[in-house]
């Protein structure tokens, strides 16, 4: 008998769409915000509308192994588009939604597309303004179409008027449907994710049928499983973590996914939604906490001092078993009178899985995180390895690991402690460059991931850097800039640092303020500024983030101390070209464009 909500897995993704539509006809597969009120879908609606887009894609001539692509932020249609191309053979892809026209033109002119689904007006201008530069393109199709009341043009399609022809089309060839499903193969390409290209063009990365279908068998055994289980969807939907997680796990789990208004109110809506199932990068557990930590300086100081006794007594217990009488009680009243209320704050008072991933994870933010009561559990992998290929098992938390492979995996270190990953997770290669894909590989089909790290006789897996980003001093001295970057990322007020010092006598870092935390510590002291750039210029600001950097250096060696720092003047955000679409700083751009920056912290002679 299977537990509520699991289910009884077919060959293919969408064969398991059409088998979780029939168990859970009537129960909320997707739940949507629209003008401040949600609305429900349900899994039998879920499923005719994937039908209805998909059926419409051949109504407007699309065919099977063509390439169909979304331009925009999280929301239902996203799926339905992607769902509806893979249901009658076609290849669903994304684009980021913060790239710019000639960004979404490369995607478009590498995979091919032939219909391109944009969200909105602001979307619809970057495909106008490329669309002769892409010859393949031969219909675009516009999901919200306020302030084009006005508009028409022989290639462009309301979504709604999609769904119409697709619904029509499919009455019309009954059967074609279930046939189409039928054709589709474990080998068959599902999807591409085109890497973020941190360097370099990016690459459409082939997820595989099989590929997906490994996930969605792992899914249950590593996360909990329920139809009532609540998920939100925030990151982009393109990113293979969220990719997986919003469009297929909840087929095998049997959880409703809900999309929030925008991106904007990603922290209102998780206090709202309450959500069982959370997986963020770093940041965005970062985030949390520093919300967290502005909202008690304000507190009446009797609940501040309850929560920092709290915090500190859970710390100290979670660290080494806490056994003193004082610890104990702390945890007793935080238990009954602080950690309820921030879990509840925080949007995190259902969390039964939450998970850290994408980015290097520091172990002062997990302690933070298990003094609250909630076990932050770490997972490693990447878009070739279609999202997990490491999880920590609960109550198996360690400091600075990622977690040990899931079942199917087999993790082993190569060349230079690289790590290499073998499993029927490991996709199917990089779209039309196969000199690339025989790269990414060994000759026994180990992915070469370009990260190194250590396994320990337990099986868990720390990954140190990445490769080519480890720095050799001018000594000849091995630093990993990825632990110092993680370690100074922690500090409530520096949303992001950069560590140079590749060749170089010392090592020196680029940060970017957290405006929040920084704003409201500029207005507790009476700090003046016009601006963010006069922000980062105060004398106040400069000390507070020498401070907060000399309290790192207390942690680290001599070598991997930093010397001096500049703030970066301006806010990035992903539309930025020194961020990647997940919000990564790229190494080589910020060297670049910030060299004046860096040359000064380098001009004197220490």
């Amino acid at each position: 008998m299977l537990e509520p909500g699991r289910l009884a897995l077919k060959q293919t993704p969408v064969s398991s769409l059409i088998e979780r539509a029939r168990v859970s006809a009537n129960a909320s597969a997707i739940r949507f915000k629209r003008r401040g009120l949600w609305h429900d879908v349900t899994w039998a609606e879920h499923l005719a509308k994937v039908v209805a887009a998909g059926a419409g894609f051949v109504a407007l001539g699309a065919r099977r192994g063509e390439v169909v692509t979304v331009l925009s932020e999280n929301r239902p249609e996203w799926l339905w588009s992607d769902l509806g191309a893979q249901a009658f053979g076609m290849i669903g892809s994304g684009i980021y939604p913060t790239s710019s026209a000639e960004q979404a033109a490369y995607v478009l002119n590498d995979s091919e597309s032939s219909i391109l689904i944009v969200e909105n007006e602001e979307q619809l201008d970057k495909a106008m303004a490329i669309r002769a530069a892409c010859p393949s393109l031969r219909w675009i199709i516009v999901i919200d179409r306020k302030g084009l009341s006005g508009f028409s043009d022989p290639q462009v399609l309301d979504f709604a008027t999609l769904l119409v022809k697709g619904e029509a089309y499919a009455q019309s060839h009954p059967g074609l449907f279930e046939a189409e499903v039928a054709k589709a193969t474990p080998a068959d390409t599902a999807f591409l994710v085109y890497t973020s290209g941190s360097t370099g063009q990016p690459k459409g990365a082939m997820v595989s049928n099989a590929n997906v279908m490994f996930q969605l068998d792992l899914a249950p055994k590593v996360m909990t499983v329920g139809g009532s289980l609540k998920t939100l969807s925030f990151l982009p939907l393109n990113h293979i973590a969220e990719r997986m997680g919003t469009v297929f796990n909840p087929i095998a789990l049997g959880s409703v996914t809900h999309f929030a208004e925008n991106s904007g109110t990603v922290f209102g809506d998780m206090r709202e939604v309450q959500p069982h199932r959370v997986f963020g990068p770093p940041r965005f557990w970062e985030k949390l906490m520093s919300q967290m930590e502005l909202f008690m300086s304000d507190a009446h100081p009797v609940a501040r001092s309850a929560y920092r006794l709290a915090l500190e007594g859970a710390k100290r217990r979670g660290a080494n078993g806490g056994s003193g009488g004082l610890d104990r009680l702390a945890v007793t009243l935080g238990n009954l009178v602080v950690f309820g209320n921030v879990r509840s704050f925080l949007g995190l008072s259902n969390v039964t899985d939450a998970v850290v991933g994408a980015a290097p994870v520091s172990p002062e933010l997990v302690s933070w995180y298990g003094a609250l009561g909630i076990e932050l559990l770490e997972a490693y992998g990447l878009t070739e390895t279609t999202g997990f290929a490491t999880a920590t098992p609960r109550g198996g938390v360690r400091r600075g690991a990622a977690g040990r492979a899931v079942p199917g995996v087999e993790i082993r270190l190569g060349a230079e402690d690289e790590i290499e990953i073998k499993g029927a997770n490991v996709f199917a290669g990089y779209w039309r460059k196969p000199d690339q894909t025989a790269l990414a590989l060994t000759p026994d089909g180990f992915l070469k991931t370009g990260d190194c790290g250590s396994i320990d006789a337990d099986g868990y897996v720390s990954i140190r850097d990445r490769l080519k980003d480890i720095m050799i001093t001018s000594g000849g001295k091995n630093v990993s800039p990825s632990a110092i970057e993680t370690a100074l990322k922690f500090s409530p007020y520096l949303s992001d640092a950069m560590v140079i010092g590749d060749g170089r006598r010392f090592m020196t870092a680029l940060v970017m303020l957290d405006l929040e935390a920084v704003s409201k510590f500029a207005a507790d002291r009476q700090v003046t500024y016009s601006d963010f750039a006069s922000l980062t210029r105060a004398e106040e600001v400069k000390q507070l983030v020498k401070a907060e950097i000399e309290t790192v250096n207390t942690t680290l060696n001599r070598v991997e101390q930093i010397k001096d720092f500049r703030i970066i003047d301006q806010l990035l955000t992903a539309e930025d070209e020194e961020l990647t679409p997940t919000m990564k700083l790229k190494r080589r751009v910020v060297e670049t464009k910030y060299s004046a920056l860096i040359k000064a912290m380098y001009s004197d002679t220490r």
